[in-house]
């Protein structure tokens, strides 16, 4: 793999688990009681990359929520691939109100970081970070369709993903 090729990889794996975080944060029309409500399950879907030499890619993601029996914690499995690259995510995150936090990892290249931020009204704004890496993530789920929107002043300038229930 060409040395750009691997370095956006690696910004890119950052990025999916921006969004991968991200998707486990919040259901829209729920309760914040329960903001994980209705995540529970399988969920597919694809997207693009956008790149800084305004390249853009198709990204193919499922996913996998496992909602705790409070409704406050949230486990998540996010696996992504295009034509050139693949990653597998985990994250794990709780609510306390409107406030939400959590940490990521890519299991095999061992890169991990935190996130934490706000939700409310269907609407998620996160802040992401790894050592090297920040992002902004702002996440929309309307009943079973979810939208990821991440930016970042990297490689990667964004990423976009629709996920839906399967």
């Amino acid at each position: 793999m060409k040395p750009f090729v691997s370095g956006l990889f690696g910004q890119l794996i950052k990025a999916a688990a921006v969004s991968a975080a991200l998707m486990l944060s919040a259901s829209a029309g729920h309760a914040q009681s329960r903001p994980f409500a209705g995540l529970d399950g399988a969920w597919t879907g694809n997207g693009t990359v956008s790149l800084s030499d305004g390249s853009t890619e198709r990204i193919r993601c499922r996913a996998q929520y496992k909602v705790d029996g409070t409704g406050l914690g949230l486990k998540q499995s996010l696996r992504c691939a295009s034509d050139s690259y693949k990653f597998d995510l985990s994250s794990d995150v709780t609510s306390q109100g409107e406030r939400i936090s959590g940490n990521w990892n890519e299991a095999s290249r061992n890169i991990f970081g935190n996130l934490q931020g706000t939700a409310g009204g269907g609407k998620i704004d996160v802040r992401v970070e790894a050592p090297g890496f920040t992002a902004s993530l702002m996440l929309r789920t309307n009943g079973n369709r979810q939208t990821v929107q991440i930016s970042s002043k990297g490689d990667i300038r964004g990423v976009s993903i629709t996920m839906v229930r399967s």
